[in-house]
Formats: structure tokens, C-alpha cells, sequence
């Protein structure tokens, strides 16, 4: 009667435990104290799970199960000896329950007990599994509900969504609606719809947005694509990009991050599968994982996007004619239409196909004015006619990109007088105003024999062939090869792979040293971006700083580079002591200078370096002064009145000119590595180097000599009051612990 009662309160005191871990450290005490023992132990998959009488890492638990398999007898913990009595919860690998005495055995009876109360444990035990195993099931069924009633909710949201389209409702509200119904179905406060402005497709503009402060609407048109952070990635990659915390990720926009932006996610926006723009969303409240549902359901709300403005151009283009309303040239789809019947009824051969694209219509738009930019392309579109046929079609198809067709041409060798003349042709100046105005183009040559090339082969090898004139120079034609295709391929895998470095860190820095040439002494550093491919290895900068810059990477790589450069010299100069400080230069691309943001850029640099501004030289080449507009000479004074120094790099190997040093704040220039090659051995190189020498010297700039690669250039130049040098007779660039190896050596 008395081990009755003694189970049954066993079992309350178990059974009322919230949890399996409660459950077990109840059960020793109350099996301690039901059989007077000195210690209870529960083995549990041959650990100790609970314990009375010593604690738990005292217990050895290998004799323990010895002793229930009847291998053992004796048991012996913190010292002293125990009479043992054993049950199994099952079976006894899969668990004890064991009582010890040490002052006498355990009796039948108590056995007895011993073995119910550990029956008792294990009903116990497996009543609580089965409640957390149905409350797990219970949570994974709430969220299949949950997941249930967001796909409902997002099914209802689209369908009305199509039914807008449907009823040709305004594109503008359709495109609110969207953007309103991603932010509310996400849970986020803010979301927008960014899209590639149709006459400069290197810029978007802000079309639809909620939660987007009232203050930054107006600073989100006609914005760099390469300025966009996520929404320029995604819109440059063609891919989803996904920030789970927006402050630490290294493409955050400042302005947006002084925001309190703390995640945000951007997908492509595609037209008839090109990539017009992008969709995004965030939020200001917390970090957050961008889930697979999370994501695809973006996606489905920027498929409704393209679904929508493809449904709007599509009735736009119907109601319009075939022609381009600026210049009165064909439109694209006239274009294509003339040229497959070209292609299908051509009685001498073939078709020949033009593509033709402005060379500097860019920085001419971006200086004079897009009205202005419209008449130069009217006055292109006139010099185009005057080089065709009566039978050949000129055509615009879009920005500054045109297109000729030549139907009923024996082969390609016919198209390259024409494509020859329209080069000629658009060299001549245009009057804009009264305003003496350049601009050349690139031309595309691709040839189709009829019946066996469609229209839109025939553009995409035209295409590739621009692109190959592009790369040759510019201001050229070239005839399409299929070997143009791959390398095109090439081209295209090195872009992706850029952008996935950027985003990877897969870049470095290498540091050459610029030296006193009477002294010797180390007085500054170059700092040199290098692309450590995981697959390639080093990639040279020549092989992708010109891609870099047309894809406008360079912003990205360009800011990491001032930074990281300034954080380490101003590391080195604390290290310095008492020594003069080091100064480092960074070289600026043309893109970067374009950045409205520059100045503030470099200033966060400093500020976040505690780099002094003397020590910063930012170093630009000759045709970038040149080329300059309004815009970049105020930017570049905002930079010098912060306190850094300004260096021409390359001096002399473009259009170097008096006017140009006195109207820009310069305050170095460095003389190309092609006047110090010969310094040595031709006397009239020697002179024009000692003149730029001396030019610098009455101007009170410094002069810096680069490419120095022996001692007899070394002493020209020193003789010649040439203040600085860097080259390879120094050093090459070092990584930043060679570099270090070289300023503080070891004693």
C-alpha cells in the first residue's frame, strides 16, 4: 500500500512538469527522497541527464550501465562507495534510473519501487515528447496557413492588378498599386519602381514609390545607375539582390544609410526580356532575412510591372506611326519590318545592316542640354540621309543609337564605302548655337544573304561589330567576324564577374613608393587597385578598369579604394611617429568625377581615416581636365578646399596645356613614364623632360617622375631639379605587408 502511494506521487510530481528536462530533475529528487538514498542519477542515451547527491560532472556513467548489465558490482564517485540499484527507462541503452547508499543495500521491495517509478518516468517521458512533437506540428501547420493566406492575399492582389490592366487603366496608378500592394504584402514601409530614362539608359528615374521620403522623390530622377546601390545592381547584373543589413553592406548609399535604412531588396524590371528598371523594397524599422518567399514574391510583383508598361508601349506604338518623332527617321519596328522584307525578296544577294552609335553624345548632352543634344541628333539624322540611296532606310532607334539599311547589295564589301562616308561625314563640326560642336561615331556592319539570315541575326551581329568598333578606338567602322561573338562572351563574363567581385572584396591594393630624388627618402605612396580572381588569378588593371568604368563599377571600387587607401596610410603615419608624414594618391576615373556626390565621398574618407587632407592627393589625367565641364571644375575646388592636393597623371601625353594648369587648382604633375624612357639616351627627350621640369618649377607645382627604372634616369632627372620619382628602380607596387617591410624594417 505504502509503494502505491509512493508511485502515485512519483508520478503527479512528474507528470506535473512543463518540460522533458523539469521532468527529470523532479523525478531523481523525488526518487532520493521516496527511497532515502544518497544519490539518483538518470542516464539518458549513456549521458548524465539529471542527478541528487553530487554533481552532474562527478558522475561517471560507463559503470553505471556496466552495473545494470550485470558486469559490475561496485560503484564509486566523489569518494566514496555506494550500494547501487538500477532500472531501465526501455531498455539500458537507452536509459537508467539509479539509486546508491552508502550505508546499506536496497531491499526486493525497494527494487521493486525503483523499477516502477523509472516506468513511470518513462510513460512520463514519452507523454511530453508527444505533446512537443504536436506542438511542433501545431507550428508548422500555422505556418503553412500563414503561408496559405499571404498566397491568397498576393493571388487577390495581382488579379486586381490584371483587371486594372485589362480596363487600360492609367499606367501611373497601375504602377501605385503595385508598388503599394509589394509593401503592404511584405510588411515593409517603403518600396519603389525605378526605370532606365529612354534617352540616357546610364540613368533612372523614380516613377512610382511608398514609404520613399517626401525630400529624396526629387533627387531620385535621372540618377546613375551605378549610384543606385542595390536597385543599380540589380538593374546591372540582372538579378536579385538581397541586403539583410543595409549599414554594414559595402554597395550602402550614405544618404540613404543617414536614412536609417536597414534593409532593402531589388529585383529586376524586364521588357520583352530586357532589363528597363527595378523594384524594390525596405525597411527602417530592423535588419531582416530576405526569405525565398519574401523574394519570390517581389519577383511576381515586378512580373506585373513589365506585364504593365510592356502592355502600355505596346498601345503606345500602335497608335503612333512608324516614324521617330525627332528626327522623322524610321522607328525600330519600321526598321525591322522593311528589313525582313529586304531579307525575303532581295533579288541581288543580300541586306546589309548599319549600326551606328554616337561616340560622345553623352558628355555633349550633359554640357550643353538635352534640348540641344536633340538638335545635334536632328543634324545627325540629315547627314545620314545625305549619305543613302533613294531605296536604302535610315533609322533611329533609340538615344543616340541609329541603323542603315542596304537592300539588294552583292556583299559586304558594298556597305563599307557607305559606312565610310557616314563616318566622314559626322566628323565635320555642328553648329549648335553658334557653338562649334564634335561628335564621332561607331559603325556596325552585318550582311545577310536572302533566305538565309532573319532580321533580328542580323541586328545582333551588326551589334557585336559596333561593339568591336568601340573597342578598337572609336570613330571607326568594323565588318562583323563570328569571331566577334565569343569575344563578346568573354566580355560579358568578365562583367558579371566584376560585378560579383564587388560585392565578394576580391579586390586589393598595392602601394609604390614615391621617393626624394636627392634623398632617397620615402615621402609618399601610390595606391594601386589589383582584382584577385579565385579562378584567374591577379587580373592587371588594364584588363578591367576600362570595363569598370563603362559599366560605372568603378564608383564602388573607386570609393573603396580612397577609403582603404587613407585608413592605411593614416595607419602607417601614426606608426611614423615623429617623421614626416606619408602622403598618398588615388587615381580618379572620369565617372567618378562625374559623381555629384564626390566631394562629401572624400571628405567621409577623411573623416573616417583620420587621414590629415595634405596627405591625400587625388591624381587626374590630362583628357579629363580637358574634357571637363562646369560641373567637374566645381567639384574639383570643393576637393581642394578640403585641404587635398590635386595631381595631372600622365603630363604630357595628351592635350597639355598652360591655360589648363593655371585655370584648374593642380598642384602636382607627374610626368609619363614615355618622356622618362629616354631621358638617358635621346638628348632631345632629355630637354623636353627638363622642360615640363621646369614648367612645374615656374607654375610652383611639383613634379613627380614616374616609370624610373635605373640609376642614369635617376641622376638626369635629380640633376635636373626633378623634386620626386617613383619606378621600378625603387620599388614595384608592394603588397601592404611588403610595403610595411619597406617603411618600418626590422632591426
Amino acid at each position: 500500500m505504502l509503494a502505491t502511494q509512493q508511485l502515485t506521487e512519483f508520478l503527479a510530481v512528474v507528470a506535473d512538469r512543463p518540460d522533458e528536462a523539469a521532468a527529470q530533475h523532479a523525478a531523481v529528487e523525488c526518487a532520493v527522497r521516496a527511497l532515502d538514498a544518497d544519490l539518483a542519477v538518470l542516464l539518458v542515451d549513456g549521458g548524465v541527464a539529471a542527478a541528487v547527491g553530487l554533481p552532474v560532472d562527478q558522475i561517471p556513467a560507463y559503470p553505471l550501465t556496466e552495473i545494470a548489465a550485470g558486469r559490475r558490482s561496485a560503484f564509486e564517485a566523489g569518494g566514496n562507495s555506494y550500494a547501487i540499484a538500477v532500472a531501465p527507462l526501455g531498455s539500458p541503452s537507452a536509459g537508467l534510473l539509479a539509486l546508491g547508499r552508502r550505508d546499506r543495500d536496497f531491499t526486493v521491495e525497494e527494487i521493486c519501487l525503483l523499477r516502477g517509478m523509472a516506468r513511470v518516468l518513462e510513460l512520463s517521458l514519452q507523454a511530453l515528447q508527444l505533446v512537443e512533437a504536436e506542438r511542433r506540428q501545431a507550428e508548422e501547420n500555422t505556418r503553412l496557413i500563414d503561408s496559405l493566406q499571404r498566397r491568397q492575399r498576393l493571388f487577390d492582389e495581382l488579379s486586381t492588378v490584371q483587371r486594372a490592366i485589362a480596363r487600360r487603366e492609367p499606367l501611373p496608378d497601375i504602377l501605385d498599386m503595385i508598388t503599394a500592394g509589394a509593401a503592404d504584402l511584405l510588411n515593409v514601409e517603403m518600396a519603389g519602381l525605378t526605370v532606365l530614362d529612354a534617352d540616357d539608359p546610364t540613368r533612372t528615374s523614380l516613377l512610382a514609390s511608398r514609404g520613399v521620403p517626401a525630400e529624396h522623390v526629387p533627387k531620385m530622377q535621372r540618377v546613375p545607375v551605378a549610384a543606385l546601390g542595390a536597385a543599380g545592381l540589380a538593374i546591372m547584373g540582372d538579378e536579385l539582390v538581397a541586403v539583410d543589413d543595409y549599414a554594414g553592406s559595402p554597395i550602402a548609399v550614405p544618404e540613404i544609410v543617414r536614412a536609417r535604412l536597414k534593409c532593402v531588396m531589388a529585383v529586376p524590371v524586364h521588357e520583352n526580356g530586357v532589363v528597363i528598371g527595378a523594384m524594390f523594397v525596405g525597411s527602417y524599422t530592423e535588419p531582416r532575412e530576405w526569405d525565398k518567399p519574401a523574394q519570390e514574391m517581389l519577383l511576381a510583383f515586378a512580373e506585373h510591372v513589365s506585364l504593365a508598361i510592356t502592355d502600355a508601349r505596346t498601345l503606345h506604338e500602335m497608335n503612333q506611326a512608324f516614324h521617330d518623332t525627332l528626327t522623322g527617321l524610321a522607328s525600330r519596328s519600321l526598321f525591322v519590318t522593311r528589313m525582313e522584307t529586304a531579307l525575303a525578296t532581295s533579288r541581288s544577294g543580300g541586306t546589309a545592316a548599319l549600326l551606328i552609335d554616337l561616340d560622345r553624345f553623352k558628355v555633349i548632352n550633359d554640357a550643353l542640354g538635352h534640348v540641344a543634344g536633340d538638335r545635334l541628333l536632328v543634324a545627325v539624322a540629315d547627314r545620314l540621309r545625305e549619305c543613302l540611296r533613294t531605296d536604302d532606310t535610315a533609322a533611329r532607334l533609340g538615344g543616340d543609337e541609329f541603323a542603315v539599311l542596304l537592300p539588294d547589295i552583292a556583299g559586304v564589301e558594298a556597305a563599307v564605302p557607305v559606312a565610310r562616308r557616314i563616318v566622314t561625314a559626322l566628323r565635320e563640326p555642328f553648329d549648335l548655337d553658334g557653338r562649334e560642336t564634335f561628335v564621332t561615331c561607331s559603325i556596325g556592319i552585318a550582311y545577310g544573304e536572302a533566305g538565309a539570315a532573319d532580321a533580328q541575326e542580323l541586328l545582333v551581329r551588326a551589334d557585336l561589330a559596333m561593339f568591336e568598333a568601340k573597342k578598337q578606338g572609336k570613330d571607326q567602322h568594323a565588318v562583323f567576324q563570328p569571331a566577334m561573338r565569343e569575344s563578346f562572351q568573354r566580355h560579358l563574363e568578365m562583367e558579371a564577374d566584376l560585378r560579383r567581385a564587388v560585392l565578394r572584396h576580391e579586390f586589393q591594393l598595392r602601394f609604390q613608393p614615391i621617393v626624394r630624388l636627392r634623398t632617397g627618402e620615402i615621402s609618399g605612396l601610390e595606391a594601386l587597385v589589383r582584382w584577385q580572381h579565385p579562378e584567374r588569378g591577379m587580373i592587371p588593371p588594364l584588363d578591367f578598369i576600362p570595363l569598370a568604368e563603362e559599366t560605372g563599377m568603378i564608383v564602388p571600387i573607386g570609393e573603396w579604394v580612397l577609403r582603404e587607401a587613407c585608413r592605411q596610410a593614416a595607419a602607417w603615419n601614426t606608426r611614423r611617429g615623429g617623421e614626416s608624414p606619408l602622403t598618398v594618391s588615388v587615381n580618379l576615373s572620369a565617372v567618378q568625377l562625374d559623381r555629384a556626390d564626390l566631394p562629401d565621398v572624400v571628405r567621409s574618407a577623411l573623416a573616417e581615416s583620420g587621414l590629415p587632407p595634405h596627405c591625400l592627393v587625388i591624381e587626374l589625367t590630362e583628357s579629363l581636365i580637358v574634357d571637363h565641364r562646369p560641373e567637374t571644375l566645381r567639384r574639383l575646388e570643393a576637393i581642394k578646399a578640403l585641404g587635398v592636393r590635386l595631381a595631372i597623371d600622365d603630363f604630357g601625353t595628351g592635350y597639355s596645356s598652360l591655360a589648363y594648369l593655371r585655370r584648374f587648382p593642380v598642384d602636382i604633375i607627374k610626368i609619363d613614364k614615355s618622356f622618362v624612357d629616354d631621358v638617358g639616351d635621346v638628348p632631345a627627350a632629355a630637354a623636353l623632360t627638363l622642360g615640363i621640369i621646369q614648367l612645374g618649377q615656374a607654375l610652383q607645382l611639383s613634379t613627380i617622375a614616374e616609370g624610373i627604372e635605373d640609376a642614369g634616369q635617376l641622376s638626369e632627372l635629380a640633376d635636373g631639379n626633378c623634386e620626386l620619382g617613383q619606378g621600378y628602380y625603387f620599388a614595384e607596387p608592394l603588397t601592404t605587408d611588403a610595403m610595411q617591410a619597406l617603411l618600418f624594417p626590422e632591426k
